[in-house]
């Protein structure tokens, strides 16, 4: 057993890296096997060595994330203790850089994992983003970031959301009211998305104006979108040719991004996703890029990170299985 010493210069940070009740904590006592006592302006860290070592590193590094106006939540601490275990711990740094975008009530957007901050700077960098990954990586909520961030910086004259009307389960014909309502639920991650950014009154002016258009991917045929920025949600949902009808919309002085999450296609079993399509043929094409979010990149509850890691788990079985009964034939 050793002990080693952090001091702490003010109490306002103690309380943002310890959390309400001490859960920040809390956690890292049980991820790392360690025992944190706050005492006289210091904390201590006592347990076995190496233990002790990976403690200090993930307090040290929510202090860092703390200095640079960050609210530190569990999220933060989970994802800085898989990065410290990995030997990353030299990218935490990069964790609190950036602000992509300020909401409507003046919050802070960034990306909170290395794998999201590539992502954003994917986006950037090029004219085409496939961003891939599991459900709570923020894909959709990023690119919708970025685009806000690019109109308000006059990069681009339009924001169109678009996304398939293909339902998991229910139907379209079943849900009352117009087009417009029956497409609405489908879309409404979108709005949602865009009503934090812009808040309501500033997203309907830009409606109204045409600068914003959220619409279901049927209306995007026949149309070249010149200073656009396009987002293409739930892009696993798409067919092959109705990927390459979109792709080929774009024009010039635009931006395209591409969200999906290839564990979740809603399709019949015959059709090909357009989404898996396009990761295969578009690899290696200059100003397009394919970023994959993982597990470790979930911002959502730490259940949502287990959930998908049983998914994943239980997929690799079963295609181990089946490779093995192809063997045998």
């Amino acid at each position: 057993m050793i002990e080693q010493t952090i001091s702490m210069e003010r109490m306002e940070e103690a309380v943002n890296i310890f959390g309400s009740f001490d859960e920040n904590i809390r956690i890292i006592e049980r991820e790392l096997g360690v025992t944190v006592v706050s005492r006289d302006g210091e904390l201590k860290v006592s347990g076995e060595a190496e233990n002790v070592m990976y403690g200090v590193k993930a307090i040290e590094g929510l202090m860092s994330l703390s200095a640079k106006g960050e609210t530190i939540n569990e999220q933060n601490v989970r994802y800085i203790i898989s990065l410290i275990r990995s030997g990353n711990e030299d990218r935490i740094g990069d964790l609190a850089r950036d602000v992509l975008c300020v909401t409507a009530k003046g919050k802070p957007i960034k990306a909170k994992t290395i794998g999201q901050k590539k992502y954003v700077e994917a986006i950037k960098k090029n004219l085409v983003t496939l961003g891939i990954g599991p459900a709570g990586t923020g894909k959709t909520y990023l690119a919708v970031a970025a685009a806000v961030a690019a109109f308000r910086d006059k990069q681009v004259n339009r924001i169109i959301l678009t996304r398939p009307a293909v339902e998991a389960g229910e139907r379209l014909g079943f849900l009352p009211g117009d087009l417009q309502s029956k497409v609405d639920p489908y879309l409404r991650p979108l709005y949602d998305a865009l009503f934090e950014m812009l808040g309501p009154e500033t997203y309907q002016k830009y409606l109204e104006r045409g600068n914003i258009e959220v619409a279901p991917l049927a209306y995007m045929r026949g149309r070249t979108l010149d200073d656009s920025f396009i987002i293409l949600d739930e892009a696993q949902n798409t067919s092959r040719e109705q990927m390459k009808m979109f792709l080929t919309r774009m024009g010039f002085g635009s931006k395209i991004v591409i969200t999906g999450d290839v564990t979740q296609i809603d399709l019949p079993s015959d059709k090909i996703s357009g989404l898996k399509e396009a990761m295969r043929v578009l690899g290696g094409v200059e100003d397009i890029a394919i970023c994959r979010l993982g597990q470790a990149d979930v911002v959502r509850h730490v259940i949502v990170q287990r959930i998908i890691k049983a998914y994943e788990e239980d997929e690799n079985r079963r295609n181990a299985k089946r490779a093995k009964e192809k063997e045998g034939r």
